[in-house]
């Protein structure tokens, strides 16, 4: 199984485990996990997507999550284009904001939430009016895919077609009904989703509980399908990323404490010591920036010595000794003149 297998399957495993009443998403067939479908819950009031359910797509790259996914709608909106590829900064048309730490559980959140977004100017984006965005919510909670027939993951293609709503498969609200029933079974409170039909619905309770057992074993194989496979790293979700932001803020505090302290420390040397600038090395230069760094670094230059060293005493004898020496002098001059006069 290759890494990006493994991930998807991981993830796969990580939304039956923790679900979402949000959203539901699974690959359309078990032989491909690069093509999945969601059902989406609207943004809450007042935004006039919030009595929508959407339906949707997720392509995955062969080598996700290095790369992002792309995603389009299904169901009409008034927000997005149906069957066109959206625009995000989640997705493949920006890949230079994409992370892989990212997964489809957050992009799903970020999609939700990226709905009340201004459309004007995005590719994929409509620009209509909010009553024509509520008649459009209104009416896809009756939508069906033809591609996947809303079927809930770990239900069997071909004999589960009675459980996922006949030949005509599931309506988005059907499909979301019967994940909250999932999500119920897992303790996970959907009051607010108005889920209660899952599982109070005349002759529906029996069945519910059998495909819940049925989502249960899927997990729990799947669960062990990849603690059978090659170890590798986990991503880091979004709560170690904050934790590990809360840890680079405290070791650059602890950085900056031990910066200031070196720097009064250096003041109070005396200006004789000279200290070589100090180069960081950052992570991500090649050895030929560095030595280019390094050369550009200012040379430090030789403190003059302090003048009272260089001065010398004047001794108390030295104005005798000048004296001295100009009589000598004139001397020299006196005789020098009088021979000149006697040689004349």
């Amino acid at each position: 199984m290759t890494p990006s297998l493994r991930r998807l399957t991981r993830e796969q495993a990580d939304l039956l485990k923790n679900p979402d009443p949000t959203f539901h998403a699974a690959p359309i067939s078990a032989s491909n996990l690069y093509d999945w479908h969601f059902t989406l819950q609207g943004p809450p009031a007042p935004s006039p997507y919030s009595e929508g359910i959407y339906h949707g797509r997720i392509v995955l790259p062969p080598t996700y999550p290095l790369r992002p996914p792309s995603f389009r709608f299904l169901t009409p909106s008034g927000r997005f284009e149906v069957n066109r590829e959206i625009c995000l900064s989640i997705s493949g048309h920006h890949e230079e904001t994409w992370q892989p730490a990212w997964g489809i559980r957050t992009a799903l959140i970020a999609l939700r939430s990226f709905m009340d977004g201004d459309a004007r100017g995005q590719v994929g984006g409509l620009d209509v009016g909010e009553e024509v965005r509520r008649r459009y919510a209104v009416a896809s909670r009756g939508w069906r895919c033809e591609g996947c027939k809303g079927q809930i993951f770990g239900e069997d293609e071909e004999g589960d077609e009675e459980g996922a709503g006949g030949q005509a498969g599931r309506t988005n609200l059907e499909v979301l009904e019967a994940w909250w029933g999932f999500c119920r079974e897992r303790g996970v409170d959907v009051s607010g989703f108005g889920g209660r039909k899952a599982v109070e619905g005349e002759g529906k309770g029996e069945e519910g509980e059998g495909d819940n057992a049925d989502l249960e074993k899927k997990t729990e194989e799947q669960e062990q399908e990849v603690g059978k496979g090659d170890q590798e790293l986990e991503p880091p979700t979004i709560g170690s990323l904050k934790s590990d932001t809360g840890v680079s803020g405290r070791e650059d505090a602890q950085t900056h404490s031990t910066t200031s302290t070196t720097t009064a420390a250096a003041a109070s040397t005396p200006p004789s010591t000279t200290q070589l600038p100090a180069v960081q090395q950052q992570p991500d230069q090649t050895p030929q920036q560095r030595q280019i760094l390094l050369q550009s670094q200012p040379q430090p230059q030789p403190q003059p010595q302090p003048q009272h060293q260089q001065q010398q005493q004047i001794s108390p004898d030295t104005p005798w000794l000048d004296r001295a020496i100009f009589g000598v002098i004139v001397a020299l001059v006196v005789m020098i003149l009088r021979r000149i006069a006697r040689d004349e």
